[in-house]
Parts: C-alpha cells; structure tokens; sequence
C-alpha cells in the first residue's frame, strides 16, 4: 500500500522558490532545503525530482503568478497611460525594501544559470518573449490610436523597455539609491512621448 504524502507539496514547492529565490541556486544545497521545507530529502525527490527540476518548477511556479500584463496593456481607451505605470511600478518594487533584497526571481536566474543552463535559459527567454509581444502589441496599438509618434518603432521600444525593466531590477538589487532606478526610468519614458 502506497504511503499517502505527509506534507503539502504546493506549500514544499513555494518554499523552495522563496529560498532559492533569496539566496540563488548555487548557494542552496539539498541540506538547505530538507532543513527549510521540512520534509526528507527522499520525499523532496520523489516529488519534485533532483535540485535542478526543483528548481526549475519553483521558477515556473514564480512566472505563474506574475502580473497579468497582457490584461494591463489590453484595456479599452489610451495604452502609454499603462505602459508608464508598468515602467514605474518595476521602478519602485525595485527600489522597495522588501522587495529589493530579491530582486527578480527571473533575472537572477537570468544572471546565475541562463549562461550555461539550457533549461533554465529557456524558461527565461519564454518570460522575456511573453513581456516584450505584451509590450509591443501595446506600443502597436498606441500608435495606431495615435498616442505615439509615427516614427517610434513599436518593437525596437518594446525590446528598449524589456532591457530596461531588467537592468532596473539588477540596479536596484546592488543600489542603496532609488533615484538611480527612477530616473533611469523616467528617462525611459521620455523617449514614449
């Protein structure tokens, strides 16, 4: 007779993305994670596979509850009005305490394991497709309802963002200053208008 889990493995997995998350891949071993989820290390293979597809599934989990971004630039009426808040709100959850510490599970994962992690670098890549078709459907539409300049090229601003809202998370991850991230930001934004 099969043993029935002794443990919820939808809370086991969210702790492992708030550990890995906070302190990185490398930096987490096994014994971090039996010690901070709780459970054995032959349950935590048994269900969720070796660190790495850990790993790999706490960063899924991480991307699934991300903003509905398309929702946001898809509302009726002006696009910039959305597109800025968007840039704003990466300025200022980079910059807040609480989250700055952090940063951004995606761009850590980015910076530690996408340069030599095939499966890794693939789940940041498809993050990083979806936020730059979202923003450049939005900058489309922005301009055909004639918010934007005809000479802006959608796709080239929709890329300029996407790097944008990914160096504002790395900056301010390392700087004590929040008004390096948003004036970098806000710099941003001229170039919409």
């Amino acid at each position: 007779m099969a043993r029935t889990k002794e443990f919820d493995p939808e809370a086991a997995l969210q702790a492992a993305l708030e550990l890995f998350w906070r302190r990185g891949y490398e930096a987490t071993s096994m014994a971090d994670l039996v010690d901070h989820l709780g459970i054995g290390r032959a349950s935590i293979y048994a269900t969720f596979g070796n660190k790495h597809e850990l790993y790999l599934k706490a960063l899924e989990r991480y991307q699934e509850r991300l903003p509905d971004l398309l929702g946001e630039l898809s509302q009726p009426g002006p696009v910039l009005p959305a597109v800025r808040a968007l840039v704003r709100r990466y300025a200022d959850e980079a910059t807040a305490e609480n989250l700055r510490l952090n940063g951004c599970f995606i761009t850590n994962t980015a910076a530690e394991l996408a340069p030599h992690d095939p499966a890794a670098a693939r789940q940041v890549e498809r993050n990083w497709d979806h936020l730059e078709t979202v923003l450049h459907s939005g900058l489309v539409r922005a301009r055909a309802q004639g918010e934007l300049p005809e000479d802006r090229d959608p796709l080239t601003l929709a890329r300029m963002l996407l790097v944008l809202l990914q160096g504002l998370k790395v900056v301010g991850k390392a700087s004590p200053d929040p008004a390096r991230v948003r004036d970098a930001a806000e710099q941003a934004l001229a170039l919409l208008d």
